[in-house]
């Protein structure tokens, strides 16, 4: 079953980092050895890079959390211990990334090989041989590894397509696509034949080329979810030319106008910036009996529309025959090589600027939270107290003491006494219980 797969959720886990190690020289003639513990190695991070064999997300569809390696732990002699290799995931090209979280895209993988760092590993704790001083020459203190970053994450693939073929089902854009290019999508007389997106390159004799796409499911409410235009009118943002293909073989004469107006206006629905794009009209099915009298009376539907900036070129062909699909191909080649690239990664901006406002910027964060239990103790929280909390070794009395200065420092005893801490209250920090001394 081909199923195409163009949304997906996924979680990815960077690895924590190796913990230091506490450890003295104790080689024999080496009088005061002194401190010989090793930092810890590098967590592995999580990084995405675009795999051009690959051309939907059906591969996440069974596998959507992604855990990176933690770094190794510090060694005596100095040694550091080993870095963890960063997991590599591949994704098609055309996939935006987005956090979340925050809403915010993070990122929008176009170019081939492109990669895109998601989750960063953390950095690995230091050993005591770093915390001696002239007042402590031999410490007992080592960090524990930094944890690595967690997101959840929106995968989006959009196709990358120079021209983007749209219209109502069965106007023929899978049979000029067929013609015209290698892909063999599936054609039948029904509408809604084509369920997912199909690509392929025009190759002219005059060695231009450029890659073509149809968008299924166009109908009237596509913008509003309607059919499977919703799910497809994404992959049209990237596409620099639209040919807009109109079937003139309907019994009625004005169903050709109407249908055309239809697709325009769920174009306008979804995204304004759309009817911008440069569009050759096409009429398709020209080697049927009413074509004619079809295009004509579309024609004079169209020069009668007030409400047109500027009357649209107007192509007529027959894919079945071939009557004048290469002249077709010319002309969109010839418009391609007067079109712009596409920026789509400034339109992106456009779409999110309302969740960018809206996301939390860290700057402001506080450095630790303080709320209370039903039972009366007293929790500490935020994201910077969380992390020096992980990176305490606690097995180690010296650790701890620094542990306590570090949140004296931060201030997070005046606070405690600001809430009304009475000496002996228990704190919480996760699952480490401690008693308030005064």
């Amino acid at each position: 079953m081909n199923m195409f797969v163009d949304q997906i959720k996924i979680e990815v886990h960077a690895g924590k980092g190796g913990d230091g190690m506490v450890a003295f020289r104790r080689e024999k003639y080496v009088p005061n050895g002194g401190p010989a513990g090793g930092d810890g190695g590098r967590g592995g991070s999580i990084i995405l890079k675009v795999d051009e064999g690959l051309r939907t997300l059906m591969d996440f569809r069974y596998h959507r959390i992604f855990k990176a390696k933690n770094g190794g732990n510090g060694m005596s002699k100095q040694m550091t211990g080993p870095s963890a290799e960063d997991t590599i995931i591949a994704v098609p090209q055309g996939t935006t990334v987005r956090d979340l979280d925050t809403g915010e895209i993070i990122g929008d993988l176009v170019e081939k090989d492109q990669e895109l760092v998601v989750a960063k590993g953390g950095r690995g704790g230091r050993g005591n041989i770093h915390f001696a001083s002239a007042k402590n020459p031999a410490p007992e203190i080592a960090e524990n590894g930094e944890p690595g970053e967690d997101h959840y994450l929106e995968l989006e693939l959009k196709m990358l397509a120079d021209v983007g073929l749209i219209g109502f089902p069965s106007v023929g854009k899978s049979t000029l696509l067929s013609v015209v290019t290698g892909a063999k999508p599936k054609i039948a007389a029904y509408e809604f034949t084509t369920l997912t997106p199909n690509l392929g390159m025009v190759m002219l004799p005059d060695g231009r080329d450029f890659a073509m796409a149809d968008m299924p499911g166009l109908i009237e409410g596509a913008s509003k979810g309607v059919g499977l235009g919703l799910k497809f009118l994404r992959h049209i943002e990237r596409t620099r030319v639209l040919l807009h293909l109109v079937d003139m073989s309907s019994e009625d004469p004005h169903q050709a106008i109407e249908r055309y107006r239809q697709i325009n206006k769920e174009l306008a629905n979804y995204d304004p910036e759309l009817l911008k794009r440069p569009q050759i009209v096409v009429a398709t099915k020209m080697d049927l009996p009413n074509s004619a009298d079809n295009l004509a009376a579309f024609k004079a539907d169209l020069a009668a529309d007030k409400t047109l900036e500027k009357q649209p070129e107007i192509f007529p062909i027959s894919a079945v025959t071939h009557q004048g699909v290469q002249q077709l191909m010319q002309l969109t080649a010839d418009l391609l090589d007067k079109t712009p690239a596409f920026d789509s990664e400034s339109h992106d901006k456009e779409l999110v600027a309302e969740y960018r406002a809206a996301a939390p910027d860290k700057k402001d964060e506080a450095d630790f939270t303080i709320t209370k239990d039903e039972d009366g103790t007293w929790v500490l929280g935020g994201e910077k107290l969380i992390r020096l909390f992980k990176m305490t070794d606690l097995t180690h009395e010296e650790s701890q003491l620094r542990f306590a200065r570090q949140l004296r420092h931060m201030g997070v005893d005046d606070a405690l006494r600001a809430k009304g801490v009475q000496d002996g209250d228990l704190v919480r920090i996760e699952k480490f219980v401690f008693e308030f001394i005064q």
